[in-house]
């Protein structure tokens, strides 16, 4: 198969720009009480100018995904992804693996209108749109925020220049946003909840050890990637799931890196049996749910990323198959939830990274 050509990015547009520059703006805004926020959190002062460069030349910016589940229009997004190697916002999919709220009046639009200012918001079409990740700062082999997905893309770092930031997730609300340029108020974030992220950044670009999973996910600091997001040009390295290995998803997942000219990589994964899933992370109904997933879809009773994604397909395919557990996307938000119980608890099956 052919490798597609490297082009040069397109140029943002207008939309993209004003959210760049609102975000720059109030990331510039903090930059004198951020520094003390670092001085506290750290008890010490530290080059903090330093520390941003390194994130800046060597931090990559990961976008987790399931890539079996299905787009609007109906392929899985291994399908979409294969077509024509591009990355597309979770306004274009219809799919998310946190809120299902993006679109025109949902609460994903709501924050992003004010987190951006209201840039996407005056006519930009849906392409236009951040496409979300997180700053995988210490290196870890599942990717920043596995909470969004078994997979994810590894962009190169000079994607960095063109993503807005904030500590946290962005439905929150966050307090501390910037840019690339003026990351200081994110970087005071982090360090205040987690001072020893100091050191993983001062040991950019080698990061942390590599083999083990960082299981994030609650703690990290967001990314919203402004404009088309190639993976030709934009990407290091697809990262896959083991469960995929041998299957139609991870065969389409290699095909698509060797089109593009980036690795395919495998972490660790996850795996669990359903009679050690407890009533406490995700609630009392994990219990009954991860037995009705295993015995359907799970080999030997083990739970994992491909069990969880053949449920999700059939739940939406055969809504009515699931009707004793509630609606459609009652079932998946159940599903969804279960990925968290798998990444919190699972143990590894696959090797080493590669």
């Amino acid at each position: 198969m052919a490798t597609v050509p490297l082009l040069p990015p397109p140029g943002p547009t207008a939309a993209q720009l004003a959210a760049l520059h609102h975000v720059r703006t109030l990331g510039a805004a903090d930059h004198r009480d951020a520094l003390g926020r670092i001085a506290a959190a750290l008890g010490r002062a530290v080059d903090v100018a330093g520390l941003v460069a390194l994130i800046r030349d060597h931090a990559r910016v990961t976008l987790n995904f399931h890539p079996d589940r299905f787009v609007a229009g109906g392929p899985t997004v291994a399908e979409s992804l294969a077509r024509d190697g591009r990355y597309r916002s979770q306004y274009e999919t219809g799919l998310s693996n946190g809120s299902r709220t993006a679109h025109p009046g949902g609460e994903r639009d709501g924050w992003e209108e004010r987190l951006f200012a209201g840039a996407y918001h005056g006519g930009a079409g849906d392409e236009e749109r951040a496409k979300y990740g997180a700053l995988n700062l210490y290196g870890h082999p599942d990717g920043a925020a596995p909470r969004f997905g078994s997979c994810h893309v590894r962009l190169r770092p000079e994607v960095n220049a063109r993503a807005t930031y904030c500590h946290g997730d962005s439905h929150f609300g966050p307090r501390d946003v910037g840019t690339i340029d003026a990351f200081g108020a994110v970087l005071a974030g982090l360090l205040t909840e987690a001072p020893d992220a100091v050191e993983a950044v001062g040991r950019l670009p080698y990061g942390v050890d590599g083999t083990e999973p960082g299981r994030k996910l609650d703690t990290y600091v967001e990314a919203q990637v402004h404009g088309d997001i190639d993976l030709g040009r934009d990407a290091e390295a697809l990262v896959a799931d083991p469960s995929f290995r041998g299957t139609g998803t991870g065969r389409l997942l290699a095909a698509t890196a060797r089109r593009c000219g980036i690795a395919l990589e495998w972490h660790s994964g996850f795996v669990l049996a359903a009679d050690e899933v407890d009533a406490e992370f995700r609630g009392a109904v994990m219990v009954p749910f991860a037995a009705r997933v295993a015995r359907s879809y799970a080999r030997d009773g083990v739970l994992d990323a491909a069990a969880l994604g053949r449920a999700a397909a059939c739940v939406v395919r055969d809504p009515a198959a699931w009707a004793r557990w509630g609606t459609r996307d009652e079932v998946l938000q159940y599903v969804k939830q279960l990925w968290h119980v798998l990444v919190r608890f699972g143990r590894a099956r696959g090797g080493p990274v590669v």
